[in-house]
């Protein structure tokens, strides 16, 4: 009886260090199996600026979003991998133009009146050295986006013009101009709100 005991309780003891040893060699293994990209623009220091018109004589109406979020991808072994392939969301409540009420009505009247306002996404694909095209996702619509590009070390800096109408978004700028009327005329005393934004995005990887 005391054989069997003592044979039980050693088979419990190397169950249990031979488990132990497995788990240790699991974790070791999935430790192993994270990859570590140098480059990473969930990391990186990411600004979207962009430029919008008022009035015939276009004077510009500069803005940002202060919040940009990495949803897939955006790492890799060099800057144009980490940004090849990167996918965005940017959420509209972000937007700022040093101006509250300003900010008030390009929410509201604005992006208001389209649909799904509530984040904005993309993709962006390099296509050669200086050009590429980011698939943008807004009032519903998905569409192409074709930009220019510069990498300067671990600086990425993208610049393309928008045109709003490729979006739908109509209805949005019409909406916008009533709310501005005034603030968008020009000496001609027409008011106008333009269908094109100039965007600037920039990225420093650390």
């Amino acid at each position: 009886m005391k054989k069997i005991l003592i044979l039980t309780l050693i088979l419990g003891i190397s169950f249990q260090f031979t488990s132990c040893k497995t788990e240790k060699k699991k974790e070791v293994e999935a430790k192993k199996e994270v990859k570590v990209h140098p480059y990473s623009l969930k990391t990186a220091k990411n600004s979207i600026d962009w430029v919008a018109y008022k009035t015939t004589d276009k004077l510009p109406v500069k803005g940002k979003f202060k919040k940009i979020t990495i949803t897939k991808n955006g790492e890799g072994n060099t800057t144009k991998e980490a940004i090849n392939g990167a996918e965005f969301s940017i959420p509209v409540s972000s937007l700022f133009t040093a101006d509250v009420s300003r900010d008030f009505k390009l929410k509201k009247f604005f992006f208001g009146f389209m649909d799904n306002t509530k984040l904005l996404s993309g993709k962006l694909t390099l296509t050669d050295d200086t050009n590429g095209i980011a698939s943008i996702t807004m009032n519903g619509i998905t569409a192409d986006l074709p930009f220019t590009y510069t990498l300067e070390g671990k600086e990425f800096k993208l610049t393309s013009t928008m045109n709003l109408d490729n979006w739908n978004a109509q209805k949005a700028v019409e909406s916008l101009n009533v709310a501005c009327k005034d603030l968008h005329k020009a000496t001609d005393g027409v008011s106008k709100t333009w269908s094109e934004v100039a965007i600037n995005i920039t990225s420093v990887f650390q």
